[in-house]
């Protein structure tokens, strides 16, 4: 096969995937980001204070996981609503490029539309660095994105895994203010920086925080391509 058939295939793999990634509910998320961040932007721009580059860190955190809240859990539950996972699961190997190819995708649409709130951020409040901005906000929702594929395959529904999902995000937004400046913190601020903390120390925490995400993100999809062999438990 030519270089160039496919070079074209791969574009009708990955547009077929990106359809299906569209599909359903995800453009209620996608609408509901935008709202939620255009409310707050708007919140932003006739309050008194001035904003700060934590404020909108804060301000495009949860949007992002809206964003990435369906395509990553209903992934395989969508699938399996079609009859279309026997099929997948059915060829050796295939289901593991189908799942990480919509897994990538999903993330890359997440990066995409991150810079473009960050962008409107620029244009309506306050400059900011978008790509630094958007570099600090995929440590989180990595992981998060990580953690609900792994859900997805462990429960092996889309709705308990999203009730599940909830319930730990919940828990870490109640643990927020006790675990404000530690690293166990997943939704630590690296922009915030506090009072009562020397910079190299808290440098110290925030690299120790990153790299846990990173290593949770790693172990998650790891183990959740272990957790799709078993394809009996799918099917």
């Amino acid at each position: 096969m030519k270089i160039s058939e496919q070079f074209k295939l791969l574009l009708d793999f990955i547009r077929y995937n990106i359809m299906i990634i569209f599909a359903n509910k995800f453009i209620y998320f996608l609408i509901a980001a935008f709202a939620f961040f255009l409310m707050v932007t708007g919140i932003m721009l006739f309050t008194d204070s001035s904003p700060d580059e934590a404020d909108i860190y804060g301000s495009l955190l949860f949007p992002g996981i809206l964003i990435l809240f369906y395509p990553v859990i209903y992934n395989i539950q969508s699938d399996k609503d079609t009859r279309m996972l026997e099929i997948l699961f059915g060829i050796p190997n295939y289901r593991y490029k189908v799942y990480l190819v919509r897994f990538a995708l999903s993330v890359s649409l997440l990066v995409l539309i991150m810079c473009l709130m960050s962008w409107i951020t620029v244009f309506a409040i306050i400059r900011i660095s978008v790509f630094h901005m958007v570099y600090e906000l995929m440590y989180c929702l990595l992981f998060l994105a990580s953690l609900a594929f792994l859900l997805a395959t462990l429960i092996k529904n889309a709705s308990g895994a999203a009730v599940l999902m909830v319930i730990i995000g919940l828990v870490f937004l109640i643990l927020s203010e006790p675990l404000e400046s530690s690293k166990w913190n997943i939704f630590l601020n690296p922009f915030d920086v506090p009072g009562d903390m020397s910079y190299s120390i808290w440098q110290n925490v925030l690299s120790q925080n990153r790299m846990m995400l990173v290593a949770g993100s790693i172990i998650s999809i790891l183990w959740s391509l272990i957790n799709m062999q078993k394809r009996e438990r799918f099917v």
